[in-house]
């Protein structure tokens, strides 16, 4: 992390989420978001006009990683039902 980051940081008030480094669990998540975000949005879909329009194809992206991308590591279902899943699955039905 440079110094001036640092000091920015400082200056609004923010604490930054700094991980381990060199190891497997080295940022592994945002890479991996990162990597798909590039190779289906930005490589695929290339120049926007404006700022407005690159937002819009952001926020389309997202909802349709978060709703519809379907993911092997999670059993080839997309992460919002994913967790739907999961939480069904952890929650126990109160005692009558």
């Amino acid at each position: 992390m440079s110094i001036r980051y640092g000091e920015r940081l400082i200056e609004a008030g923010v604490n930054a989420s700094v991980g381990s480094v060199a190891d497997s669990y080295d940022n592994a998540m945002a890479e991996a978001l990162n990597g798909s975000f590039k190779a289906e949005l930005i490589e695929h879909q290339g120049l926007w006009r404006d700022a407005d329009q690159s937002e819009r194809a952001v926020v389309q992206w997202v909802g349709w990683y978060n709703t519809e991308r379907l993911h092997s590591v999670l059993d080839y279902l997309p992460p919002e039902e994913y967790e739907a899943v999961h939480y069904r699955s952890s929650v126990t039905p109160a005692a009558a």
